[in-house]
């Protein structure tokens, strides 16, 4: 019903910047948000930051800072903009989507995620 499609991901070294983004096809209802969450290797994944369903825009407190999240609604894209990157920033970063059904009910979709290694 929703794709989610990456891009950006790539090599930086420390104290680099880096912006990914995330562009959803299919069907996005009226109400939605959209955010990032990040997955190290052996390492569950966790939320990076989001733009939540009620427009708040929440983040990690490792990203605090350092990282901002907008939103494009006529693009459906969603950007997260990295600067001072660190090592421990290395991970696999998943786009997502929570698409508003209706009262108390959503979806939430999942791109295939893009590679951001921070190495010097």
């Amino acid at each position: 019903q929703v794709q989610l499609v990456e891009s950006g991901g790539g090599l930086v070294q420390p104290g680099g910047s880096l912006r990914v983004s995330c562009t959803a096809a299919g069907t996005v209802f009226s109400t939605y948000g959209m955010g990032w969450y990040r997955q190290a290797p052996e390492k569950q994944r966790e939320l990076v930051a989001e733009i939540t369903v009620t427009g708040n825009k929440i983040y990690a407190d490792s990203a605090k800072g350092r990282f901002t999240i907008s939103r494009d609604n006529v693009k459906k894209t969603v950007y997260l903009q990295m600067n001072s990157l660190k090592p421990e920033d290395t991970a696999v970063y998943y786009c997502t989507l929570e698409n508003v059904h209706g009262l108390g009910y959503s979806k939430r979709y999942w791109g295939q995620g893009t590679q951001v290694t921070v190495s010097s």
